[in-house]
């Protein structure tokens, strides 16, 4: 299997988790508030990692110097990104929530530019505009309007924001570290920043909640799926292709998404939306194409 294959079924799968993600955090809040949803998937998915790579002893040491890395690595992702993610979710729909977020490779190339001087071919530039026009027929009703309030159409974008300062930080990580290393010790730190929320503000909701099998599961689904390996699948491909071209696959979690909460939440899928995510696929695989005729 060749590396650029191993890359993007790497990228692909993490954007299917991601997905997912949209929805599970959806059936997560008939039992539990945002803070205690982010808290207890980290805490799962951590201990799931550790014993997982310290089994297979392939959880890297980590050396003193490079804890500032780790703990803004964590700042952004998980904590400022499942900030806005979480609690943008219980005002917006998931696919508006996944198309929002799927606008991360229109600001990855200014940060790339900025912090890496990388350049950009004409392709990257056509497949991501292609792929924006897509998410616009999706985020947008008949009448263009939006079907969501502002306040949480914004705490979404933070989340945006939030993975763009993970982008620049994770260039910082040394490369001895491999990639289930760096998300288990982000994972963990990410617990030390969400565990006052969660006491302060949603220990009482959580002790006198009613929990449901379904939210119980999708806390599970999060902190196997969304939390680790979607992470894993997805820095392992950045560190093989950078920043921007990684981010381009963002495009595609709308499209899931759109899928997913129609197949299980029940979400319409209308012409228009089924258009765009066409529109949507065809501009990740137009900004892939100087990359392959390069690196095949």
């Amino acid at each position: 299997m060749s590396d650029q294959f191993k890359v993007f079924v790497s990228l692909l799968l993490s954007m299917v988790c991601w997905a997912f993600s949209f929805v599970w955090i959806k059936q997560a809040f008939t039992s539990f508030e945002p803070m205690t949803i982010v808290t207890m998937r980290l805490m799962l998915s951590s201990g799931l990692m550790y014993v997982i790579l310290k089994l297979m002893k392939r959880l890297i040491p980590m050396q003193m110097q490079d804890l500032k890395w780790f703990v803004l690595l964590a700042f952004f992702e998980p904590f400022l990104y499942f900030i806005g993610e979480s609690i943008g979710l219980k005002y917006v729909p998931s696919t508006m929530g996944a198309v929002i977020v799927s606008t991360i490779p229109l600001f990855a190339p200014i940060v790339d530019r900025v912090f890496f001087k990388s350049r950009l071919s004409w392709f990257n530039l056509a497949g991501i505009t292609v792929s924006f026009l897509g998410v616009l027929l999706i985020i947008f009703e008949d009448d263009f309007s939006l079907s969501a309030p502002i306040h949480g159409i914004l705490l979404v974008f933070m989340a945006v924001f939030a993975a763009m300062g993970y982008s620049v930080v994770l260039k910082k990580i040394p490369l001895r570290y491999n990639a289930v290393s760096i998300i288990t010790y982000q994972n963990t730190i990410g617990i030390f920043f969400f565990m006052p929320l969660f006491i302060g503000f949603e220990w009482n909701h959580f002790i006198h909640t009613t929990i449901t099998k379904e939210a119980v599961w999708a806390i599970i689904q999060l902190s196997t799926f969304a939390s680790a390996l979607a992470f894993i699948f997805f820095t392992y491909g950045m560190r093989k292709i950078g920043i921007t071209k990684a981010n381009v696959f963002v495009n595609m979690i709308p499209v899931f998404t759109a899928i997913f909460a129609w197949w299980i939440l029940g979400d319409a899928l209308t012409v228009k939306k089924i258009v765009g995510i066409v529109i949507v696929i065809g501009g990740v695989f137009v900004s892939q194409i100087k990359w392959k005729r390069h690196e095949v």
